[in-house]
């Protein structure tokens, strides 16, 4: 029987997909935001994947602690059990209350919050294994970095045994520069659990570090031609991924913000420079900066005036062409729930890193 996997905060199901086409069957999804979860639903459709067995939730994670929704998630873990299931639980709380660019406001703010929540909730239903991925801002100051370290002790008293690594995206072959922290934790493994930086290091495609020394090109004038330079990896360009998954034919080729008063300033930005914190231009033969369209983020297109398309976001995500957002949803809406995903690509080698401590374990 596959991993059973219940899916918290699944936003718009790119981290579910992950695990889903790695071997983990998704039995229900979490996510109070509607248009998420709806773009949830239709995207499973779209690409011929069953309806959550339990379906998808679409309140609050902090609704699980009532006695009737905490004893119904409960007979559920249970009942995956008694058929032979391994039972985790995967999540990525919101994070804007430890992100630099956020609020800040570390783990009592409102979002920073729903971390705990998640975290409790592991803790009362004791799932096999669960996966926490959250921004590397947990990591950059001591606030943030003593509030994570509480939540990995309350884990360690209830049984579990952990490993965490700040990953990359690049690393899984998405064309992002996109750091975030993994926490993976299993719960009554044995002193043979491991995920070593070995065991991390093999479901991924590219050395962070080789990439990043690489002769990428630097800000120039944009033009619609543009030769592959020598020394880099295509396969990890915004150009690349623009061709692989056909943009301009993509569902959600339409789906754009137009250009109005920011018209003349994208004209005067150089393809690739994206030294701003917004307006920021794209390279063909450059990985993308992270995709986090918020907080007035704007990426242009590499050689077009005017900011990227839904399908070009989606790309940069290293989502499959097939994967496609509702039309019923409105254009923030689309580029926030493509923000806040896991790029597809990380989402399936961290779940082949979890399925690998699995059948470790099983051994």
């Amino acid at each position: 029987m596959k991993p059973q996997v219940f899916s918290f905060f699944s936003g718009a199901g790119f981290l579910d997909l992950g695990f889903e086409t790695s071997g983990f069957e998704v039995v229900a999804a979490n996510e109070i935001h509607k248009p998420f979860a709806d773009a949830y639903s239709d995207a499973r459709i779209g690409m011929g994947i069953s309806e959550a067995r339990f379906g998808v939730d679409l309140s609050s994670i902090d609704t699980y602690f009532t006695s009737r929704k905490l004893t119904q998630l409960k007979g559920q873990v249970s009942e995956v059990s008694r058929e032979g299931g391994v039972v985790g639980f995967i999540g990525g709380p919101p994070c804007p209350d430890f992100s630099v660019a956020g609020k800040n406001a570390g783990g009592t703010g409102e979002n920073g919050r729903l971390s705990t929540s998640y975290i409790d909730l592991i803790i009362k239903v004791k799932p096999q294994f669960f996966l926490f991925e959250n921004v590397k801002g947990l990591w950059r100051t001591e606030k943030h970095r003593n509030f994570y370290e509480s939540l990995k002790r309350d884990l360690v008293r209830a049984g579990y045994s952990l490993n965490e690594r700040l990953i990359n995206s690049i690393e899984y072959g998405a064309p992002q520069d996109r750091d975030r922290i993994i926490l993976i934790g299993m719960l009554g493994a044995s002193k043979e659990f491991d995920v070593s930086p070995q065991q991390w290091l093999k479901r991924c495609n590219y050395n962070r570090e080789e990439v990043f020394a690489m002769p990428w090109p630097i800000a120039e004038t944009p033009r619609k031609n543009r030769p592959i330079p020598d020394g880099i990896a295509p396969e990890l360009t915004v150009g690349f991924w623009f061709d692989k998954n056909k943009v301009t034919d993509h569902p959600n080729a339409q789906d754009s913000f137009k250009p109005r008063a920011g018209l003349e300033r994208f004209k005067m930005t150089l393809e690739g420079d994206v030294s701003r914190k917004s307006y920021k231009r794209l390279h063909r033969r450059r990985y993308s900066p992270t995709a986090a369209y918020g907080n007035n983020e704007v990426h242009i297109h590499p050689w077009e005036n005017r900011r990227i398309s839904v399908a070009e976001a989606l790309a940069i995500q290293s989502l499959p062409s097939a994967f496609a957002l509702p039309p019923s949803m409105t254009l923030s809406n689309m580029f926030k729930a493509i923000g806040n995903g896991v790029p597809f690509l990380a989402a399936q080698g961290l779940a082949k890193t979890v399925a690998d401590a699995i059948r470790k374990e099983q051994k």
